[in-house]
Formats: C-alpha cells, structure tokens, sequence
C-alpha cells in the first residue's frame, strides 16, 4: 500500500497471542472503498448496468476515477 492509494481503508491492530506482539491487518485500500462506493452509485441506477465488457470495463475505469478524485480532494 502506498500513499497514492490512500493506505488501508480500516486498518486494525490486535494483540497475538502467540508472541505478545502485535498484528496489523489492512484489507483493502481507500481508493479501493471509494471505488466500490462510487460503483454502488453507477449500479443503483438501472440504465447504466453494463451489457457488455467494454460497457463494465468503461464504468469499473470511471469508478477508479472518481477515487481518485477522491483521494486527491482529501489532501487539499
């Protein structure tokens, strides 16, 4: 994970119990999350569920776009 993908979007810190030390878990990233949420949006109207590849591919493309823009509104 970088900086230019946000980080973790809901990193967490557990103890383990094997060592006493400590785990850390980050799952996916932010711009991954924004991504997912903007696809939400797409999905949710009817008329812009993709027909074909280029049409999902064209659309998953535009959702990483808009987290980016995300991404990039959040250092201003």
């Amino acid at each position: 994970m970088s900086e230019k993908d946000g980080g973790p979007a809901f990193p967490r810190v557990e103890p383990e119990t094997a060592n006493e030390g400590m785990r850390s878990y980050f799952g996916m990233t932010l711009r991954d999350y924004f991504a997912a949420k903007a696809l939400e949006g797409i999905f949710a109207n009817a008329n812009t569920y993709p027909t074909t590849e280029q049409h999902f591919n064209n659309i998953t493309e535009g959702a990483y776009k808009a987290a980016d823009a995300m991404l990039k509104a959040r250092e201003q």
